[in-house]
């Protein structure tokens, strides 16, 4: 019950900090993506089912508060966090190398679908300048976060599996 609610605080601060601090809607597109930073690091430090609720929250939010459906964000962030659970197995958790090259494969492919679905079927073909000014600073600049937020995310999942441990114990 712990964890839930840790990761649920967790998720409300992120969604916070971004959409307020770090603003959604900037137009230079240097605003690391939270969520998506906290969807794969409990995907890999977890597992798919942990990847999977967790993206579905987070990309609930989206949903609920920057989208125009219901439901998009929310399916998109689930694909994201279950496939990144499969690397659960293979990973060490102080590894920093697989999350970032993890977390820019995931905001690449997630800014990708968003231009396919938000401005490719509404022919605005400029492919080349969606690439080099909104994902490749949105890509950046979730990188440079992960590289500082993860390590507190692994130490928060540290605490909480010996939190865990301890009550199974005794």
């Amino acid at each position: 019950m712990r964890r839930v609610i840790t990761i649920f605080i967790l998720i409300i601060i992120s969604f916070l900090l971004q959409s307020v601090l770090f603003s959604f809607d900037n137009i230079r597109g240097f605003a690391p993506d939270l969520l998506m930073i906290l969807t794969m690091s409990f995907a890999v430090m977890r597992g798919r089912r942990e990847g999977l609720i967790t993206g579905f929250i987070c990309g609930f939010l989206y949903d609920i508060f920057f989208g125009t459906l219901i439901g998009p964000y929310s399916f998109l962030f689930m694909i994201i966090g279950y496939l990144n659970g499969a690397f659960h197995k293979d990973f060490l958790m102080e590894d920093i190398m697989m999350p970032v090259i993890i977390i820019a494969v995931d905001e690449a492919f997630f800014n990708i679908v968003q231009y396919i679905l938000f401005f490719l079927l509404r022919n605005r073909t400029s492919i080349a300048f969606y690439f080099i000014h909104i994902i490749l600073p949105q890509v950046f600049a979730t990188v440079l976060a992960t590289i500082i937020i993860y390590r507190f995310l692994v130490w928060i999942n540290k605490y909480l599996k010996k939190r865990v441990e301890e009550s199974e114990n005794n």
